[in-house]
């Protein structure tokens, strides 16, 4: 019993029921103050026209042989917006004209903030200063803003932009032990990482299901350790659950020190630095199924793990196991020139410590208090090895349990509760909490229509609206706080297609969140001026991602009766389908195209339904709105 209308749509079910108009949510009119960059830059002044970019622009540049400058090149290239790149020491500067071109300039006199960048933009041409990273960070930018028009011709809006980051270390983790990812995959992710600016890659290599790095003086390792017989099926988690059932088929995989290199390099064309991870002394099954003699009790037989969770059996602390992880870690920085080496250090319950007599006498003649005190001396044997080939260790921070080594870093994932005590004590640290919307395998909406996951709730608001600094903290402590990171663990995220419906839109969201000065952060301009047409943009580049809901809509239930529901697609050029007799609603039913108004009589409910479709075919989760008179 009730009437919806829109302008060029009107279906009455019954009659009418007049009350007053109720506005659901009205779309925000204000034109985006950030040009639409993401990250918000630090400054943005906005200009009046346009650059006009054609054939005949000249693009010059002061180190032709520069990273940056390759990369904007072959940028140009795959654009179709090839042009002549010319070198400026090669021209007579007071003959050379500015005009229609693109200058490049990383040999300008004054000081600018580390990984810095300035872009003045006008309708004769444009200039991009800055040094190393910040001139890879200012294409970055420039290209956000290149419009191609037709073949060889493109638009940039004019303005003036002042930039650098918040944070010198911005990370994204990729577990690839619980599920393996082939090169191309990573180095698609290293990509959407360099398009927002994010510069540290965590790259998290093994684990109890999987040992996924070429170590050439222990083969067995990845000949052993690499391949699981089978996988758990569905949502239970533990090492010891009951019942199992397993899907019957082995998965394994692992990079070459040869695809390590390839990888290593194409990051540090980008600006990204790898951060390596070989976990220990806990998660190590696929190590103790190589190399049983490692445990603690090696007559026991071990497998790589089949199943996820927490481990009983982890590495123990003899001096021909050091031995080993030293021989591990000294090739994994052979291929790795990261200044960080991250040694996991995290869920080590620690039972086959307490289990063994070895760990026992070890604590009694090391004079440790009990197996914290244990881990602490295994952890600081590791620093003391890794910091004498002039590298810094990164653990989780369960290496502050028993005491922290000196100068280890600590990475904050079981809330802010870590990285506060660490900070209070001198160290740096990385804040990466899933309770802060940091973890990129949990949910992104509490539908039933998500895909299978680990659990936990992580909106795009919460990701976006995480502040790494805490408040406790004074201003000489928030000093130790030198990054963000998110983390993507595997266990339910098996293909490309997953991983990338997982990590983004949420990318980023934490893109701004580690680039962006707090005060101006804003996530309305952010979710609904800004982000539509980056989730285009990724479509164009062959990107799997979530469909956020369109704007102007949520899960709720609304008293009243009449309403006009203001909507928009939350994809720049996509549509936004709905229906109001409570049904799922398809590319078959109704097209949003002006306000629809909906008039509910007295008694009754209307449910309403609506999604984004996306140009490529892609669609939201189906959002419902409940109207009850």
């Amino acid at each position: 019993m009730y009437q919806y209308k829109s302008k060029r749509t009107v279906r009455t079910v019954a009659a009418a029921c007049t009350m007053a108009l109720m506005p659901l949510l009205a779309l925000g009119q204000k034109n985006d103050p950030n040009m639409g960059i993401v990250p918000a830059p630090v400054s943005v002044s906005k200009g009046k026209g346009e650059f006009k970019y054609s054939p005949e622009t000249i693009v010059l540049v002061d180190s032709p042989e520069h990273k940056a400058v390759k990369f904007f090149a072959e940028y140009l290239r795959k654009a179709g917006l090839a042009t002549s790149v010319t070198d400026m020491r090669t021209v007579d500067r007071n003959k050379m004209s500015l005009k229609n071109t693109i200058y490049l300039n990383m040999t300008f006199s004054g000081d600018m903030k580390p990984e810095g960048y300035e872009l003045k933009i006008n309708d004769d041409g444009v200039e991009l200063k800055g040094h190393g990273a910040g001139m890879f960070y200012g294409i970055q930018t420039l290209m956000q803003l290149i419009k191609p028009t037709s073949p060889g011709s493109a638009t940039i809006p004019c303005g003036n932009i002042r930039d650098f980051p918040r944070f010198a270390y911005r990370g994204m983790h990729l577990d690839v032990s619980r599920h393996f990812f082939d090169v191309d995959f990573v180095k698609k992710y290293i990509d959407v990482m360099a398009m927002y600016k994010l510069n540290n890659f965590h790259w998290h290599l093994t684990d109890d299901q999987g040992w996924r790095v070429e170590i050439k003086k222990y083969p067995k390792l990845t000949e052993v350790g690499s391949k699981r017989a089978q996988t758990r099926i569905g949502r239970e988690a533990g090492a010891s659950n009951a019942p199992s059932s397993f899907d019957n088929t082995p998965h394994g995989g692992f990079y070459t020190q040869d695809q390590i290199n390839e990888i290593v390099n194409y990051a540090s064309a980008r600006y990204i630095n790898i951060v390596p991870e070989i976990d220990m002394p806990g998660h190590t099954a696929a190590m103790l199924a190589a190399y049983p003699e490692l445990s603690c009790d090696p007559s026991k037989k071990y497998k790589v793990g089949e199943k996820w969770g927490v481990y009983d059996d982890f590495l123990c602390p003899t001096e021909e196991t050091f031995k080993v992880l030293y021989d591990i870690l000294n090739e994994v920085m052979d291929m790795f020139p990261s200044k960080y080496i991250h040694i996991g250090g995290d869920e080590c319950n620690k039972a086959s410590w307490k289990r063994s007599q070895f760990c026992r006498d070890l604590i009694a003649s090391q004079k440790l208090m009990n197996e914290e005190g244990l881990q602490s001396y295994f952890i600081a044997k590791i620093a003391k090895h890794v910091q004498s080939q002039g590298r810094q260790v990164i653990g989780w921070d369960e290496i502050l349990e028993g005491g922290l080594a000196q100068g280890a870093v600590v990475m904050s994932w079981r809330g802010d509760k870590g990285g506060i005590a660490a900070s209070q004590l001198g160290h740096d640290v990385i804040m990466t909490p899933g309770s802060g919307g940091l973890y990129f395998d949990h949910v992104q909406s509490k539908s039933p229509q998500e895909p299978l996951s680990i659990g936990g709730f992580a909106p795009l608001e919460k990701t976006y609206n995480y502040n790494p600094v805490p408040e406790v903290l004074n201003k000489e402590q928030q000093k130790h706080v030198i990054g963000v990171q998110a983390n993507l663990w595997t266990e339910y995220i098996a293909t490309p297609g997953k991983a990338e419906y997982m990590f983004l839109p949420r990318m980023l969201a934490l893109s701004e969140t580690g680039w962006t000065p707090t005060q101006i952060r804003d996530y309305e301009d952010f979710s609904t001026q800004r982000l539509p047409g980056h989730l285009a943009r990724l479509e164009k580049f062959g990107y799997n991602f979530r469909v956020p809901a369109p704007i102007g809509a949520k899960d709720t239930t609304m008293k009243g009766g009449k309403f006009t529901l203001e909507l928009k697609p939350s994809v720049e050029g996509g549509k936004v389908y709905y229906s109001v007799d409570g049904n799922e609603p398809t590319e078959n039913d109704l097209v949003y195209t002006t306000p629809v108004e909906i008039t509910v009589p007295e008694g009754g409910t209307v449910v309403f339904r609506c999604i984004t479709a996306t140009p490529g075919g892609k669609r939201s989760v189906s959002t419902t709105i409940k109207m009850e008179n």
